[in-house]
């Protein structure tokens, strides 16, 4: 077995990153997470985040433990975000021992009026790493990075740089592989899925979902990442996107049958003769037609959501969609396993320490708005990840894909 993680030098750790190692040494092989690993190390010596004062709201879960040690190990003084205003971005779901957790640390942990009142009183924050755009009507001195395509809309006039984590490569990692294989899990621990799925080959006789019928709406990241497991796990698939963007070469390499969204007539039959109905095209309101609607209402297929938004629309009551349309795998003590979802904590860190630097560099100063990663720090993330993670393989099946 793998030498446990972690990074002791108990000496440079106060009481409350020695429970955080208790718990991520308890949990997790350092092959689990080699880019937050990594980045702790170097941290610890250079200290990037000395001083500062650092907003993170990445979903809180057990596995965003070993994020807020890395920002610890380089001086961060973290305050962990939590906000549920509807008004300022998507609800985001949270484990709230790991919330419990946080406060019996001494570490805030704050809703977006908690942290525009700290800025009132003069102790706002230095940097914000932001997710689903939650705290964007926040002023931090040197800017945010956010972790989602989808929370961008909330910084398109922003008066600060915003590093956006989901507009490269690294992201594909957690989004085309750990977001498609939370779904399958998270159906499983509902019971949904065939019997006697552990040993069986996959895609075989015994697969979780064999023989079963799923539309996948969206052909993004996240939805191409859900049509690959469930191909993985026996089911039959078809696609609802919109043709006019063109159609990925992936589903084109499986045979997986597309259909246009504005063919309401197709995407109808598609719906009433379905199992399951998953929605992943990152737009809110998206399947709001009335005659989609109807035939969702009246349909068998178990619907769910794995959105950051409400995708189906007001027409259709929380109670019909899986986990009240809330991104399914949040119903998991693990949303996504650290294994795919290292490299993307590593990388809105990374980010963060970039606008330090930058910010110091005044022959490098940024403009406002969202901006990419530069590539060479995703290559960076990346080769740390397939190097020294348990996904290299995996990773490189997605990249040539």
């Amino acid at each position: 077995m793998p030498a446990k993680a972690g990074i002791s030098l108990l000496n440079l750790y106060n009481r409350h990153i020695m429970l955080f190692d208790e718990i991520i040494d308890d949990t997790y092989e350092a092959s689990e997470y080699p880019a937050l690993a990594g980045l702790t190390q170097e941290w610890l010596e250079t200290r990037p985040f000395a001083g500062l004062r650092v907003l993170a709201a990445t979903p809180v879960f057990r596995n965003t433990l070993v994020q807020y040690r890395a920002l610890l190990a380089g001086g961060a003084e973290l305050s962990v975000g939590v906000a549920n205003d509807s008004d300022a971005g998507a609800e985001m779901p949270c484990d709230s021992g790991v919330v419990a957790l946080l406060r019996e640390s001494n570490i805030p942990v704050l809703g977006l009026q908690d942290a525009l009142k700290a800025e009132f009183r003069g102790e706002g924050f230095d940097l914000v790493l932001d997710c689903a755009g939650q705290f964007s009507a926040c002023r931090p001195k040197y800017g945010f990075v956010e972790l989602t395509r989808s929370g961008v809309q909330f910084y398109e006039n922003s008066e600060k740089p915003v590093y956006v984590a989901d507009s490269g490569i690294v992201k594909r990692i957690e989004t085309s592989l750990g977001t498609g294989e939370g779904y399958v899990r998270a159906l499983l621990q509902l019971g949904y899925g065939n019997v006697g799925r552990n040993g069986a080959d996959a895609g075989g006789a015994g697969a979780a979902f064999a023989g079963k019928s799923f539309v996948v709406f969206g052909s993004g990241k996240v939805g191409q990442g859900i049509v690959l497991q469930l191909l993985r796990e026996g089911a039959h698939v078809q696609v609802v996107t919109d043709k006019t963007r063109g159609v990925s070469p992936f589903l084109d390499a499986n045979d997986v049958p597309v259909t246009d969204c504005n063919d309401l007539k197709s995407v109808v039959a598609l719906v009433s003769a379905a199992d399951f109905v998953v929605t992943a095209t990152g737009v809110k309101g998206a399947l709001d037609r009335p005659e989609l609607t109807a035939a969702l209402l009246s349909s068998k297929a178990v619907l769910a959501n794995m959105g950051v938004e409400d995708e189906y629309g007001s027409s259709v009551p929380a109670g019909r969609v899986l986990a009240e349309k809330k991104p399914l795998n949040f119903i998991l003590e693990e949303p996504t396993h650290l294994k795919y979802i290292d490299a993307s904590l590593a990388l809105h860190g990374a980010l963060g320490e970039l606008l330090v630097r930058e910010a110091a560099d005044a022959s490098d100063k940024k403009n406002a708005g969202p901006m990419d990663p530069p590539s060479e720090l995703e290559q960076r993330i990346l080769s740390m990840t397939m190097q020294d993670g348990l996904i290299g393989p995996e990773i490189a099946e997605m990249l040539s894909l």
